[in-house]
């Protein structure tokens, strides 16, 4: 099997990788070594995927299953066994996913669709009561919309994402993610000589995040707040329908702080990116107005849940985003049994990372032209004509992100909501950079966002 020149004993390739930029690295040995390779990493031995017939093959859920391993597994200390840091074999998993499937269907979306709109039209106002026409910093703004969302539509709870200050839950979760970040990149002897104070900082972020999670579900349970249709509910009342059991407070927990960190990070990256995309190219935005005026109109009614799904070119501006920038760049896989993988052996348990980042650039799958932004890739006709493997933003499988058309929902409604209100100009010699930490997202991103004349 390939694997990158240079290797050294004991270190293997360490020296080869980029622990800032770790998937974007990935990528570029893809184009180096080819569609399957390995990489050794201090004794560890890992394979990677980034396109061809090997992802179709990892992506059989019958030969090959999730693997949660670092950086997802170091979530586990404040997420335990959530809806995304759980292990295959624990229950917890199988019982949350068969509570909460209800949630996401088409008419429990619907109870969402008001709260998330009222949320979009807060970030629209806070853009006009702060930037006065001029820069803002996107992902953050972004962040604020996307937490507010989860926390208002999931589970009632406002972090009053858009007044000054941030709320200490939104501080602490920050830290959170950028140490699991961090640690799942670095050496361990040196985190512990250069990270001590984020050491000893992350068992007191943690501790809070959990406690203001307790108290809403407390709050919730006693009455002090009261009973919403959301996915705390659900959480609270709805047993398994296969076990007949309810939830403990710990697991709601688990799956409350899941969905706040999984729920509202990559939903932020994915606008933030398309913002930027959306700012360079003003043919694009000429064509999304043109629908969003076809179908909401022009004089400023509120927008229905139905109409979402009528913008269709937005809707092909999400998934063009999600092509060059998914939320997760790369998601692990394991071998359910002994198999192989084109052509090459590979053992019971052994772990794959899947390069998302390379898939969807692959010119076999996409064409020559894979770094163009062009949402009519996902014309229905393209689509079609593309094998299934070629685009998996959301994972796949079981295991796949069970609030996938929330996040879309959510999305589409938000950029057609933007457009609306807002011209977006690019800061003159800005040059995308990509901060990588759980999710990914457009480092210091800001954009001039000047109030529409119509």
């Amino acid at each position: 099997m390939p694997r990158p020149s240079w290797r050294l004993p004991l270190l293997g390739d360490v020296l080869r990788l980029d622990p800032q930029r770790p998937v974007q690295r990935e990528a570029q040995f893809v184009q180096e070594l080819g569609d399957v390779f390995e990489i050794s990493i201090l004794g560890r031995k890992v394979i990677v995927v980034g396109g061809g017939d090997a992802a179709a093959e990892v992506f059989d859920e019958n030969r090959f299953a999730k693997a949660v391993v670092p950086p997802v597994s170091n979530l586990r200390e404040l997420a335990g066994d959530g809806l995304f840091t759980a292990f295959n074999s624990e229950p917890a998993w199988a019982q949350a996913h068969n509570v909460l499937m209800p949630a996401f269907s088409q008419a429990s979306m619907r109870s969402y669709h008001d709260a998330m709109a009222e949320c979009i039209d807060q970030l629209c106002a806070y853009w006009v009561d702060t930037a006065s026409g001029g820069p803002v910093d996107v992902s953050s703004d972004m962040n604020r919309l996307t937490l507010e969302v989860i926390g208002r539509t999931g589970f009632g709870y406002s972090f009053d994402s858009f007044t000054p200050g941030r709320h200490p839950f939104v501080e602490s979760m920050s830290r959170a993610m950028a140490y699991v970040s961090q640690t799942a990149n670095d050496v361990p002897v040196l985190r512990e000589i250069l990270g001590w104070k984020a050491m000893r900082q992350n068992p007191k972020d943690i501790a809070l995040m959990k406690t203001t999670v307790d108290q809403v579900i407390a709050a919730r349970r006693s009455g002090e707040t009261p009973r919403q249709d959301d996915l705390l509910q659900r959480m609270l009342e709805n047993p398994d329908p296969q076990t007949g059991e309810t939830m403990s407070d710990q697991s709601i927990r688990n799956q409350v702080l899941t969905f706040l960190i999984a729920g509202h990070e990559t939903t932020a990256g994915l606008l933030s990116f398309a913002l930027h995309y959306l700012s360079l190219n003003p043919e694009i935005v000429e064509r999304a107005r043109e629908e969003i005026d076809e179908v909401l109109g022009t004089d400023g009614a509120p927008v229905r849940f139905e109409q979402v799904a009528k913008l269709r070119y937005v809707r092909r501006i999400v998934d063009e985003t999600l092509r060059l920038w998914p939320s997760g760049p790369a998601f692990f896989r394991k071998a359910r049994q002994e198999t192989t993988l084109a052509g090459y052996p590979i053992r019971k348990s052994e772990t794959i990372l899947v390069v998302l980042l390379a898939l969807h650039r692959d010119p076999k799958l996409w064409g020559d032209d894979v770094e163009r932004f062009d949402p009519d890739r996902f014309l229905p006709a393209a689509v079609r004509a593309r094998p299934a493997h070629a685009y998996k933003p959301f994972g796949v499988g079981a295991r796949a992100c069970i609030g996938r058309q929330f996040a879309l929902h959510e999305a589409v409604l938000a950029l057609a909501r933007i457009l609306t209100h807002f011209d977006i100009a690019a800061i003159p010699g800005y040059e995308l950079k990509v901060e990588e930490l759980l999710t990914i997202r457009p480092k210091n991103l800001r954009l001039v966002m000047r109030p529409r004349k119509r």
